[in-house]
């Protein structure tokens, strides 16, 4: 492999409050665009912490352009990076991009390159940012629970999102704070290559590009902290490949929120926080938190394969993929069924067809689906409780997998995992005092 990605010095215009992005691989060229809204900070805008942004987003944002041949080496001539920042973009384009390796066999963990020069300032001076929250929607049911813990707990915040659409716009609409939306534009391309033979795809690390774009507006439009929605199952892996665990949900993952949050923090001396709310906690307990708030029932959704990234106007959830499935399992014990069918339009544990299904998520069969689904053991244990659930003890998949599931796991082990799902985890990067006010709520 000979190609050499380029990754060309990002602009940004604060009369049009345009930035683009421009990169080189093996004779193609792309730009890609993000246009933020108006009113931003013109002062912000040329800040040298702004600009050392940029240059770091330009960085995160290329995955997409650099998987379409995954060379060994990445050249950035012109945009100089601290050591911790070139550790960071290593991280970004081997972890972030494990799954794309793994489903590709593409060894690549160990033998990428960034060929760019040395910024010997590690931390740049402190920015005087305001203290307001910026809290990315994704039209699932995590950020909903965020807008619910943080409302609840006298902390005002505004939603962020790049190319809403679908469950983000109707979500944000019943949420009722003005939103600050990016549209972002791939370079069509881009596109089109990664379906023509020669040329890889796969996924990106999505979490990470938006947290990126996060931070760009956070100081354009003054926001001292970005607030994420991630639990802390998002750090289990899916597969061992190439010597490493592979995970779908890396930029999702502790390891990562540390690893950004340090970046971003040394970008701005300190003055831009970045952490998530739920980090605490399983997805069954975030399940749980969500029932105490049924106005987001019928605008929220979880189904990747309904909302891609061209968008769907079918229904909210397709009820025949993975993360339906999951979803529904984590609600069944917390929620009135009629609640939870009115949600779903329809029984997902009582069709048959969908047994093969609840068997991967719960570990008996196959590997982890490469969706953003939680803990093994925690499906596991949640289809056990249903199996003693007066609601749903008589459904076709909980009573066909009920004795490979006690016969696997052993019934003290799944009462120990459901027991430890309701309790809530200390490793988290959550500041103490709004912790603390989470924790006095969230019980």
């Amino acid at each position: 492999m000979t190609d050499q990605f380029l990754i060309e010095r990002p602009t940004f215009d604060p009369a049009t409050g345009q930035a683009r992005f421009s990169y080189a691989l093996g004779g193609l060229h792309f730009v890609e665009t993000l246009d933020m809204p108006a009113g931003a900070d013109s002062a912000a805008a040329t800040s040298p912490n702004f600009l050392k942004l940029l240059d770091l987003t330009a960085f995160v944002l290329g995955v997409s352009y650099f998987k379409l041949k995954a060379p060994f080496e990445i050249a950035a001539p012109e945009i100089a990076l601290s050591e911790a920042e070139r550790a960071f973009a290593i991280d970004v384009y081997e972890n972030g991009l494990g799954e794309f390796y793994a489903r590709n066999d593409l060894p690549r963990f160990g033998k990428l390159t960034i060929n760019a020069p040395v910024d010997p300032v590690e931390r740049l001076p402190a920015l005087d940012l305001p203290d307001r929250t910026l809290l990315p929607i994704g039209g699932g049911k995590d950020s909903l629970v965020s807008v619910d813990l943080l409302s609840h707990t006298g902390v005002s915040f505004t939603p962020f999102a790049v190319n809403p659409k679908g469950p983000i716009l109707t979500s944000v609409e019943t949420i009722g704070t003005l939103p600050v939306y990016v549209t972002r534009t791939l370079d069509a391309e881009m596109i089109r290559l990664g379906s023509q033979p020669g040329y890889y795809n796969g996924h990106v690390p999505s979490t990470a590009i938006n947290s990126m774009i996060a931070a760009l507006c956070s100081l354009l439009f003054g926001y001292n902290q970005i607030v994420l929605s991630n639990e802390r199952s998002a750090s289990e892996g899916n597969v061992e490949f190439d010597g490493r665990e592979t995970n779908h949900q890396y930029s999702k993952s502790l390891g990562f929120e540390l690893l950004i949050a340090d970046v971003l923090a040394n970008a701005t001396g300190g003055a831009l926080k970045y952490f998530s709310l739920l980090r605490p906690y399983s997805e069954a307990r975030i399940a749980s938190l969500f029932t105490h708030e049924d106005k987001f029932d019928h605008v929220f959704s979880s189904c990747n394969r309904n909302f891609r990234l061209t968008g769907n106007d079918g229904p909210l959830w397709c009820g025949e993929c993975p993360k339906c499935h999951f979803v529904f399992l984590i609600f069944a014990p917390f929620m009135a069924k009629d609640r939870l069918l009115s949600i779903f339009g329809k029984d997902l544990l009582d069709n048959p067809a969908n047994e093969a299904s609840f068997r991967e998520l719960a570990g008996l069969a196959g590997q982890k689906p490469w969706e953003c689904v939680g803990e093994i053991l925690e499906a596991a244990a949640c289809l056990y409780t249903l199996t003693r659930h007066a609601d749903w003890h008589q459904a076709a998949v909980v009573r066909a997998i009920k004795a490979d599931l006690l016969a696997q796991y052993g019934e003290p082990k799944l009462q120990a995992a459901m027991a430890e799902c309701l309790t809530d985890s200390h490793d988290h990067h959550i500041p103490p005092a709004l912790a603390a006010k989470v924790a006095a709520y969230a019980v």
